[in-house]
């Protein structure tokens, strides 16, 4: 049997992922996510255009210091201009000063592109393509990358001329050719023909994958290259990238583990989801909770059917185990629960246990009245305590009053009283915030954390509301979810009511509760 090669693994996210609609990252961004690829093995980290920018000029000048231990930097850019010699072109120069150990151009392979984009003809646009890549090859050391743009395109449209831009970049002395798929409209059929018919050309040839995602095929098209011969794959962290994005890498990497193939650098899986998150973060960007392997959803059980199933055997529905990507199992509860669920939450209730049953029956209730636990396990574990016979209720409400004042054009003032009873003394706060719930909080948390000091580590990080569709008008009920944070602990309360600070106000005392709770145990 012959031994499959390992693949190259190429990392364009500070290049082409910070192209995305929404993503921009600063310097020290960039040398941080270098940094962490680095940690992980990754083969090769594109760090942008040398020049092209200040924030590229200063990148580049700073990675040389990074101490990176593993990964090869590249730097980008485009053959010559079609109106100078290589060695007069500012681009290339450019690329060659940078001084980077790998440097990748890219070039048309459309004759649609030559025409339309260059406005030259496909000769001249031969002679850039090699003439680039031999100058650059005679300069430098570095290893020099290959990018056919829009290739799939170009072979679909002339299939003879797009051979001809791969002969040129090969005969030139290119290290890699890579077919990209700039459009990202090729289908994984198409991928695996195209790529099998470059394969048989260029025997010997390291070929790579360029995947783009706007049909969704970013990963298959990757892979259907990969099993025809390519032996570098490129692509972002979480799919960033142009219009939808590029080939996700996250997806990727653990696709081909799947299949049996190893990355060249062995690329630590166990670490894919928390570089999922960093990426995330830096780009100031909400995680996609049901990305594949890393999500928070990924690998998350709500059918009771499904629960018990996964109970006994994991892999009756489950493609695989999520601890391999740093990820793990949830258990979600809702309408659609069974005492499966209740069990599998590690609640300490059976399944067979009566309490179960009501349980269920509780949460059923609430959900038709709007409440959500999905996202709001503090709220979840309150109301199973509650269930168990536990007391949860931390103080007495006497009374909460919000005010918001306008005058004129100034801006609104808010401004919230709590009274509340604890342990028998009656406790008064005021406070004033940027909005009615802010304020509200302000109050609360103040009044509480005079009788309990613990709950000062408690913060509020986000804050959702969600008219439940049932009802309709300003009269309809609403759904707060609090997102807080105590340490390292993120998690979710929920609150419904017609009054949206009610609403809020019902969240908040749970955000309280459940870490008061914590704590004591």
């Amino acid at each position: 049997m012959m031994k499959i090669k390992p693949i190259t693994v190429y990392d364009t996210t500070l290049r082409d992922g910070a192209q995305a609609a929404g993503v921009s990252f600063s310097v020290e961004d960039k040398l941080s996510i270098a940094k962490k690829l680095d940690e992980l093995r990754f083969d090769y980290i594109e760090g942008g255009w040398p020049g092209s920018n200040p924030k590229d000029v200063e990148f580049f000048k700073r990675v040389k210091n990074l101490d990176l231990k593993y990964a090869k930097v590249a730097a980008f850019g485009s053959t010559c201009k079609k109106d100078s010699e290589p060695e007069d072109d500012a681009n290339l120069r450019l690329l060659l000063e940078s001084k980077m150990p790998a440097i990748t151009i890219f070039g048309k392979s459309s004759t649609l592109h030559v025409k339309d984009a260059l406005g030259t003809n496909p000769n001249t646009n031969l002679k850039m393509i090699s003439g680039s890549v031999e100058y650059l090859k005679a300069k430098s050391d570095a290893e020099i990358i290959y990018d056919a743009e829009h290739f799939f395109d170009g072979f679909k449209l002339d299939k003879k001329y797009a051979m001809r831009t791969l002969s040129a970049a090969s005969d030139a002395g290119a290290d890699f050719i890579v077919l990209c798929d700039t459009n990202g409209g090729t289908d994984f059929y198409e991928t695996q023909k195209i790529m099998k018919q470059v394969k048989d050309k260029f025997k010997g040839v390291r070929l790579g994958i360029h995947a783009h995602n706007d049909i969704e095929y970013g990963a298959a098209n990757t892979y259907a290259a990969v099993v025809e011969g390519a032996e570098m794959v490129q692509g972002t962290i979480n799919g960033f990238g142009e219009r939808v994005g590029n080939a996700n890498l996250v997806t990727i990497i653990p696709n081909l583990y799947r299949k049996g193939y190893a990355t060249k650098g062995s690329i630590k899986l166990l670490e894919l989801k928390s570089l999922s998150r960093y990426v995330y973060e830096l780009a100031n960007l909400t995680p996609n909770e049901r990305q594949a392997y890393v999500g928070d959803f990924a690998f998350a059980h709500k059918g009771g059917i499904h629960v018990s199933a996964v109970l006994k055997n994991s892999r009756l529905y489950e493609h695989t185990d999520p601890a391999i990507f740093g990820n793990e199992r949830r258990f979600l509860i809702s309408e659609l629960s069974g005492t499966s669920n209740i069990e599998a939450l590690g609640s300490g209730i059976s399944r067979k246990d009566k309490l179960a049953k009501k349980v269920v029956s509780e949460i059923k209730t609430r959900e038709h009245q709007g409440y959500a636990y999905e996202a709001a396990e503090g709220s979840l574990s309150l109301l199973l305590l509650e269930q168990k016979g536990r007391k949860i209720k931390m103080f007495d409400l006497i009374e909460y009053k919000v005010e918001i004042e306008k005058k004129g054009s100034d801006e609104p003032v808010s401004k919230a009283v709590v009274k509340i009873r604890v342990n028998g003394d009656e406790v008064v706060k005021t406070s004033y915030g940027h909005g009615p719930v802010n304020a509200l909080d302000s109050a609360l948390r103040a009044a509480l954390t005079s009788k309990f000091p613990e709950l000062k580590a408690l913060k509020l990080e986000d804050y959702k509301v969600r008219i439940i569709p049932e009802q309709k008008g300003t009269a309809a009920k609403v759904r707060v979810l609090i997102e807080s944070k105590s340490g390292k602990k993120r998690f979710g309360t929920v609150g419904v009511h017609e009054n949206i600070v009610e609403a809020s106000w019902q969240a908040l005392v749970e955000s309280f509760a459940y870490v008061h709770l914590n704590k004591k145990n």
